[in-house]
C-alpha cells in the first residue's frame, strides 16, 4: 500500500486502526494489531488506572511498533488516566465522548498525537479547531456507544471531509479490505475497526460474546438507550427487557435503574449472553468467524489490493 497520511502520522504500515473497545481491547489485542502493521489500542475505558498501567506496560514488552490509548472523556478517573499516560509516555491517545478541548492541547504539549471520534461534522470541526491531530468520523452502523444523528458512514465521511483538512479516519461498518477501499474512495485516509477485531484470538471477549458475533445476522443489532448515551448492541433478553419499559414511557431513572453496573462487562467480558449489554456494529452480519488479529489485517489488506484493481479496471 501506498503511505499516506496516516500511515505518516502514526508510523505504521497499513491505515488500519484497531478501535480501543471496552472489554475488548486489552494489550494482548493491541500489540497483536501494531505487530501486524495497523495502529493497535488499548480500550482504557473498562480499566481502573492501575490496569490501564499493567497492560501499557505488557504492551510495550509485546511490541516495538507504535500502539495507542482511546480514553473516554466521561471516565470517572480522567486526572489518574491522563497522569499515567504521560508517566508510561504513551504516544498516541484517542479521546472519545466528551469535549477535545478538555485535555488536547495539555497531551500535545507532552508530544502525544491526539486524535477525537466524532459523529458529525459539527464535533469534527470542534475537534479541528481544538488542534486535534486527526478525527475519527463513525457512522450510525457503528456498534457500541454511537452518536444521535444516526448519520451512516457512507453519507458522514464525505460531508466530513468537505469541511476538514486534518487526516480523516473512517469508522462504522467497516471489517474488510473492500469496506476499507470505499471508505478510502469517499475520501477518509484511514479506517478504524471494530466489531471484526471483536471476533479476534486476541480479544478479551469472552468467548460466548465472540460466538453471539460470529452467529449474528442481518439486523440483529440495534440502536437503544438514546437518552442516557446510544449504544447499538445485539438483540438478547437484556434488549426486550429495554423495549418492555419503553412501551411504559420510563423516566430517565428507571431507564438508569434497568440499566444497572456492569452491564457491559456482563455480557461482553463476563459472557453472560442474556443479561449483558452486547456492544457490537452492524457490519457482524458479515463475521463468521474467530481468527488471529494478524491474519484478520492482512486479509483486509490483500483484499483491499485486489478490490482496488478492479476497480481500476471500470
Amino acid at each position: 500500500m501506498v503511505p499516506n497520511r496516516i500511515t505518516q502520522l502514526f508510523q505504521i504500515k497499513y491505515p488500519i486502526i484497531q478501535a480501543g473497545m471496552i472489554w475488548n481491547s486489552g494489550w494482548r489485542l493491541a500489540s497483536a494489531v501494531s505487530n501486524a502493521g495497523g495502529l493497535g489500542i488499548i480500550g482504557a475505558g473498562s480499566m481502573y488506572p492501575e490496569i490501564l498501567r499493567e497492560h501499557i506496560q505488557k504492551c510495550k514488552k509485546a511490541t516495538n511498533k507504535p500502539f495507542g490509548v482511546n480514553i473516554p472523556m466521561l471516565y470517572p478517573d480522567l486526572d489518574k488516566i491522563i497522569k499515567i499516560i504521560i508517566e508510561e509516555e504513551v504516544k498516541i491517545v484517542f479521546t472519545s465522548a466528551g469535549n477535545p478541548k478538555t485535555y488536547t492541547s495539555f497531551l500535545k504539549e507532552k508530544g502525544i498525537i491526539v486524535v477525537h471520534v466524532v459523529s458529525s461534522v459539527k464535533f469534527a470541526l470542534k475537534s479541528q479547531e481544538a488542534g486535534v491531530d486527526a478525527v475519527v468520523a463513525e457512522g450510525f452502523e457503528a456498534g457500541g456507544h454511537n452518536g444521535r444523528e444516526e448519520t451512516t458512514t457512507f453519507t458522514l465521511i464525505p460531508m466530513v471531509k468537505e469541511q476538514l483538512h486534518i487526516p480523516l479516519i473512517a469508522a462504522g461498518g467497516i471489517a474488510t479490505g473492500r469496506g476499507m477501499l470505499a471508505a478510502l474512495i469517499l475520501g477518509a485516509d484511514g479506517v478504524q475497526v471494530g466489531s471484526r477485531f471483536v471476533a479476534s484470538e486476541e480479544s478479551s471477549a469472552h468467548q460466548a460474546f465472540k460466538q453471539k458475533v460470529v452467529e449474528a445476522n442481518e439486523g440483529d443489532t440495534v440502536l437503544t438507550l438514546k437518552e442516557l448515551a446510544p449504544v447499538r448492541l445485539l438483540k438478547n433478553k437484556f434488549f426486550e427487557d429495554v423495549q418492555s419499559l419503553y412501551t411504559k414511557k420510563p423516566s430517565l431513572e428507571q431507564l438508569k435503574e434497568l440499566l444497572g453496573r456492569a452491564r457491559a462487562k456482563r455480557g461482553m467480558f463476563e459472557g453472560d449472553v442474556e443479561e449483558g449489554e452486547l456492544e457490537i456494529g452492524q457490519i457482524s452480519g458479515l463475521i463468521h468467524d474467530i481468527k488471529p488479529a494478524a491474519q484478520i489485517l492482512q486479509e483486509m489488506v490483500v483484499e483491499f489490493e485486489v478490490a482496488k484493481k478492479e476497480v481500476q479496471s471500470l
